[in-house]
């Protein structure tokens, strides 16, 4: 799964604004609209100007990463402290709250618009005083620390995408083992970190009456702690009894190819992803082996073929900046620096300076990846008009931005998208069942580690105050209990195994957003292929047909600037239910069972 920068960090400088206090209070309806919309046309066009400074300098922070190098991060922090006295600002949040307060003389877009200036503000309000800067400060270091790390095997120098090679290709339990501890050794380094943040996020969020960092997050959707909590406790019992199927499936396919017996919990090192959260590299589907095709084709050749792909759809190209200043392929052996592996979108200005961050290579797992990441880029250059404010340019809420990426990723891997563009021959033929495995042990597998796994451990961790010498066993207990996974060794507290990975870090307690992306996007996907292809779910070609683009459109035009849930109902009849996603692997269900019969099952018949 990947992930994308979103960049409403906060960013200083007051308005200049009129009193608006007693004053505003005795303005007609119109009037208070006027005086209301020009505060509003200065905030948006001054938080813009910070924006940019501040994505700047983190994308020299995440694509420029030298040793020792202590001046850019330093101009990074500077850069965010400079936002965040303006979004935080004691002013900025006296004039959104006073205005509120007669928000039924307002238009629903200037009531959205103030909400979400008052939420920006609860990330860095001035009343936190200098925590705001600490934490800056602190999460700057965190990501240096993480990207900066040299992973080693053997004492030999290795990237992230060796070791993901090692995971995905070897049957070799001893090399298998060593590759994953070497993916953990960067955890410890980062323990003291994620303590300190765990301190100054609840404290900057509490400033404005947030009573941990956990529930500012939540409230993006208009939950509360408790609600987000079961939302995602109602996926996992959704999607469960597949889950639990695709465990007990696994651990027995898994003993045979290690030749082991068969586990009653699935060891860390035996699957395919550093962290279990998507198996689908346990499986090849005979006659679709794209590293085959691929390995004839250059990075630039998917780049290229993926934006070929949003055209044919009825997106506009690229814009050119797009080449010219992202960083889209893995650096040389013989560079001066290192960057961030993990791929992301970037809006950096919230208008037409759109970037992508990968290390592409041509094989299967980054032609997916390209496609998902172009899609967030084309949803932020949909939603980049002007009937949509600057702050306002982002996902209906944060989930839809993943399901738009992850749509588009799984519409790059069917079988008859593949054909038309030669990929795989016309005549091919296919295990349809095992495609169908291989799509469930990423989507599915997906929603125990993303809504269990990673939503619970951040909860405890903010709302609960976890305490330190209880990260690692808490996290080794969930894991467990959601994914059915325990450690090949015995992990004590001088690791850190949460923060291996980049969300803990640097994209806090909103991994939820990736557990309902793909319930949307398989709700976005039953949609177009029964409304607009009249094809089988299991198998659709999107290419070339401008009305999937016009529906896509659609969803994407109007950014956050309208309610999430109204939307979804408007435009695909129906709130978010994971019941689209249970109902498409149905077959699948089925051929899992059979192939279960007789074994024993290690998992609850409920989570719950």
């Amino acid at each position: 799964m990947q992930r994308f920068i979103y960049l409403f960090i906060g960013l200083p400088l007051i308005l200049a604004l009129s009193n608006c206090g007693e004053k505003s209070n005795k303005l007609s309806h119109d009037a208070l609209q006027k005086e209301v919309q020009d505060w509003l046309d200065t905030y948006n066009l001054t938080w813009q100007k910070y924006l940019i400074d501040a994505a700047e300098m983190q994308w020299l922070v995440n694509t420029y990463i030298v040793e020792g190098d202590t001046i850019t991060s330093r101009k990074a922090e500077e850069a965010e402290e400079v936002m965040a006295r303006f979004t935080g600002s004691k002013e900025n949040i006296e004039h959104a709250k006073d205005y509120l307060k007669q928000k039924d003389k307002l238009t629903q877009l200037q009531v959205k618009q103030l909400e979400t200036i008052l939420y920006m503000a609860g990330n860095s309000p001035e009343t936190a005083g200098d925590v705001v800067k600490e934490r800056i400060k602190a999460e700057t270091a965190q990501t240096s620390k993480l990207f900066g790390f040299t992973f080693k095997i053997k004492g030999k120098e290795v990237t992230t995408n060796d070791i993901d090679r090692i995971l995905r290709e070897s049957n070799n339990l001893n090399e298998r083992l060593t590759a994953w501890k070497a993916s953990k050794e960067v955890g410890p380094g980062l323990k003291e970190g994620l303590i300190n943040l765990q301190r100054l996020r609840n404290q900057c969020v509490q400033a404005l009456d947030y009573p941990d960092f956990f529930t500012y997050q939540a409230s993006d959707y208009g939950y509360s702690s408790d609600e987000l909590m079961q939302v995602c406790h109602n996926m996992i019992q959704d999607v469960w009894p597949l889950y639990r199927e695709l465990h007990t499936w696994a651990r027995y396919t898994l003993a045979e190819k290690y030749k082991q017996p068969v586990p009653d919990m699935l060891p860390a090192h035996w699957l395919p992803n550093r962290w279990g959260q998507e198996w689908a590299d346990m499986i090849t589907v005979d006659g679709i082996n794209l590293d085959d095709s691929l390995k004839t084709k250059t990075a630039e050749w998917i780049v290229k073929e993926a934006e070929k792909f949003y055209v044919s759809l009825g997106f506009d190209q690229l814009p050119a900046s797009f080449y010219e200043k992202s960083s889209l392929y893995p650096l040389p052996a013989n560079a001066d620096h290192k960057k961030n592996n993990h791929a992301s979108a970037w809006h950096m200005d919230n208008d037409k300076d759109v970037r992508s961050l990968m290390s592409i290579e041509p094989n299967t797992n980054w032609w997916e990846t390209t496609l998902h990441e172009l899609g967030h880029i084309y949803y932020y250059i949909t939603y980049s008009n002007p009937d949509v404010p600057i702050i306002l340019r982002g996902g209906a809420n944060r989930a839809y931005h993943e399901a738009m990426g992850s749509l588009m990723g799984l519409a790059s891997m069917q079988k008859p998208f593949l054909q038309h563009l030669g990929l795989v021959p016309k005549d091919v033929q296919t295990n349809d069942t095992l495609l169908m495995l291989r799509e469930a042990l990423n989507y599915i597998v997906l929603i125990p580690w993303s809504a269990g796994v990673m939503t619970e451990f951040e909860y405890d961790l903010y709302a609960k105050q976890l305490p330190q010498e209880q990260f690692n066993q808490r996290w080794w207990e969930l894991v467990k209990k959601y994914q059915g996974i325990v450690p090949p060794e015995n992990r004590d507290e001088t690791y850190c195994d949460a923060a291996t990975k980049t969300h803990i870090n640097d994209d806090p307690a909103q991994y939820y957003d990736y557990a309902m992306s793909n319930v949307l996007l398989f709700q976005f996907h039953l949609y177009i292929s029964k409304h607009i292809l009249n094809q089988s779910p299991t198998a659709t070609n999107y290419y070339g047909n401008k009305d999937i683009g016009d529906f896509l459109k659609k969803l994407m035009k109007p950014g956050a600037s309208v309610n999430w849930e109204k939307h979804l109902q408007q435009t695909i009849g129906e709130g978010m239910s994971a019941q689209g996603m249970v109902s498409y692997f149905d077959p699948l269900m089925t051929w899992l069972k059979k192939q279960n019969q007789g074994r024993t099952y290690t998992l609850p018949e409920k989570p719950f």
